[in-house]
């Protein structure tokens, strides 16, 4: 019989995620530490504490999806909180949006949208059986300012109106979006105006 609930947080291994992570853990809740790098995910993991598990989890990558979805229901079992935290953006390109190319396009949209439905999908059933799930996607900024550059607001647009869908559609696992701030972190460059602790 499980003594906590059980979190997963992508992209945990450093900035806001790695925050969100901590104060997970320090609430109580059993954290696996999502990274596209097993060695990120266990450095991160230790200095989450005890209670924090590395998972290796490529968004972008359904074989890596469906296999960290495999491991928590076999080593886990029902999963109480989905954080989709990975993200990535074009800050400190030049230009304005109608000068990114679709291939540029694709590779935000592919980790910011597609990335969040493919592991939201995949953790579907394991999110079914526990008693009072989460899903949270993180938005860090305000989508209506392109403040990361020119196709990463548009990405979280589109995030924030799958979220919006997901909410209405699950709403018994209460899903939705949590808006961060204009955070420093390596995503913009350390630009931002919040600490990862404040916005978390």
């Amino acid at each position: 019989m499980r003594v906590k609930p059980i979190a997963l947080v992508t992209a945990a291994n450093k900035g806001i995620g790695l925050q969100i992570a901590r104060d997970l853990a320090t609430h109580g809740l059993t954290v696996l530490v999502g990274s596209r790098k097993l060695e990120h995910a266990e450095t991160a993991a230790k200095s989450v504490g005890a209670d924090a598990r590395a998972l290796q989890l490529d968004v972008t990558n359904q074989a890596s999806i469906a296999a960290a979805a495999k491991r928590i229901r076999n080593e886990f079992g029902p999963l109480d909180v989905l954080v989709n935290n990975a993200g990535i953006s074009d800050a400190g390109k030049q230009g304005i949006s109608h000068a990114a190319s679709p291939d540029e396009r694709r590779a935000v949209f592919e980790t910011n949208v597609f990335g969040v439905v493919a592991v939201t999908q995949a953790m579907l059933r394991l999110l079914d059986g526990a008693p009072a799930a989460r899903i949270v996607s993180v938005d860090p900024s305000n989508p209506q300012r392109a403040l990361f550059g020119p196709v990463y607001s548009p990405s979280k647009t589109a995030l924030d109106a799958t979220t919006l869908a997901f909410a209405i559609e699950f709403e018994d696992a209460g899903a939705d979006a949590a808006c961060s701030g204009f955070t420093s972190t390596n995503l913009n460059k350390f630009e931002g105006t919040l600490t990862a602790e404040r916005a978390a």
